[in-house]
């Protein structure tokens, strides 16, 4: 282990003996967060952690930490080896709200005796360091309020090594599109239809003998191309994309239309807009993120369908991805606006591909044949009759929940058997 982090350990351990630290366990008192609390375990460590809705961290709290943007999320560490383990709470978030600052923020409206209450509440109800073995210890960490979804990381240290545990979380009340197919939660394909592939060749094979591109409800018009397979699910391909700014969509329900109409005519930002519908397997995409940028004219967004393949054990998502650069009002839409695309999509195909490369969770890369090349000259038209050119190659990205390093990731072989690696950023071979 490094100095910088034994220095931080030793510290750590310092200020809990001469505050007389002891471990804890706060009492949630039947709320619901706790129900609904994710967990994971990794040798003889066990986290448990649930992100906090609005009305829930007032009741906890006493105050509507909401309106300061101010999000609790709910961790629990059991220990159940030799070591004592420290949990770093810039994991969580970088901008996190220590007990004491947050306290103060709702102490200008409390009476002299009322703040001192108020931050011995702050500090009673926070995650308190270490946890020792065969100890369990639970509290909150203030984070910065998020919509949709949350990546809860759990960084938690101790001499001469580390655990870390990523949970994707879907924050209470907001309606994501998919929670209308429960696509995480349920097997749509009967396991006689599901294929897992382990020979890197074959699998290039049957994503290459997909279908070009999206289409309509009734299939009759094909729509933009599917250039996008993500391989992995809710521990490793979910919580990379929402670490690097993506974000889910909204259901398209009265209030984010409202929502999208109104940003559309002021061009404010809306992280969460809906998308509108295409359809693969028969049925429209099972989710939809999106990394939005200062307003709501300029967004990367993808739609992913989940297959009947694996590869390696891992679920196997076939997507479309494009870079929105302006809205405009058309009556292809049933929310009568739609964005307009960047006619150049292998760009926003390549530029996912770079981003995932810092996600620390990307794995392996490549590229394979897939919906036909559309020259500049004689481009293509989507539903929305904006056009497109591309290459017609798919980009493969294959998720791990284990860090990768840059130098770390491999390559797909090439389409071509030449043996050589494929050329995994879009560039011509």
């Amino acid at each position: 282990m490094n100095c910088i982090v034994y220095r931080l350990l030793a510290g750590l351990v310092v200020t809990c003996v001469l505050s007389g630290c002891a471990a804890t366990t706060f009492s949630t008192g039947g709320l619901p967060y706790r129900s609904r609390a994710e967990t994971r375990s990794s040798d003889g460590v066990q986290v448990s952690a649930s992100v906090l809705s609005a009305e829930e961290s007032e009741q906890v709290y006493g105050v509507p930490l909401a309106k300061k943007m101010i999000q609790p999320v709910w961790i629990e560490v059991h220990v159940d080896d030799t070591h004592s383990y420290f949990l770093m709470s810039p994991g969580l978030d970088p901008n996190f709200f220590p007990a004491s600052e947050a306290a103060e923020a709702f102490s200008q409206d409390a009476s002299p005796g009322g703040k001192d209450e108020l931050d011995r509440r702050f500090r009673r109800l926070a995650f308190h360091n270490p946890v020792v073995s065969g100890q369990t210890v639970s509290g909150f960490v203030l984070t910065n309020l998020s919509e949709g979804a949350k990546l809860v990381q759990i960084d938690l240290i101790t001499n001469g090594q580390a655990r870390t545990f990523s949970i994707l979380m879907s924050v209470p009340g907001f309606h994501a599109d998919y929670h209308a197919s429960e696509i995480f939660w349920r097997d749509i394909y009967p396991p006689e239809k599901m294929i897992d592939y382990t020979d890197d060749r074959a699998f290039l094979a049957a994503l290459e003998a997909l279908q070009c591109c999206a289409t309509n409800k009734d299939g009759s018009k094909n729509g933009d191309p599917l250039n996008l397979v993500v391989v992995g699910g809710l521990d490793d391909a979910f919580p990379a994309l929402v670490r690097r700014g993506w974000s889910p969509t909204e259901q398209r329900w009265s209030g984010a239309i409202m929502k999208t109409v109104t940003s559309a005519l002021s061009g404010e930002r809306y992280v969460n807009a809906p998308v509108s519908d295409l359809y693969l397997f028969g049925r429209p995409q099972d989710l939809a993120l999106q990394k939005a940028r200062d307003t709501i004219h300029q967004r990367n967004h993808l739609r992913l369908w989940l297959s009947p393949m694996r590869y390696h054990g891992k679920p196997v998502w076939v997507g479309q991805i494009s870079r929105d650069i302006g809205v405009r009002f058309t009556f292809h839409s049933p929310t009568f606006t739609t964005h307009k695309i960047d006619p150049d999509v292998d760009e926003a195909r390549t530029a996912l591909a770079e981003d995932m490369a810092y996600s620390q969770n990307l794995a392996k890369i490549g590229l394979v044949k897939g919906a036909g090349a559309a020259p500049q000259s004689a481009p293509h038209e989507n539903l929305t009759t904006d056009p497109y050119y591309t290459d017609g190659y798919r980009q493969i990205l294959v998720f791990d929940r284990h860090p990768t390093s840059l130098s770390e990731i491999e390559f797909f072989p090439s389409e071509s058997g030449s043996g050589r690696d494929s050329v995994p950023l879009g560039e011509k071979q």
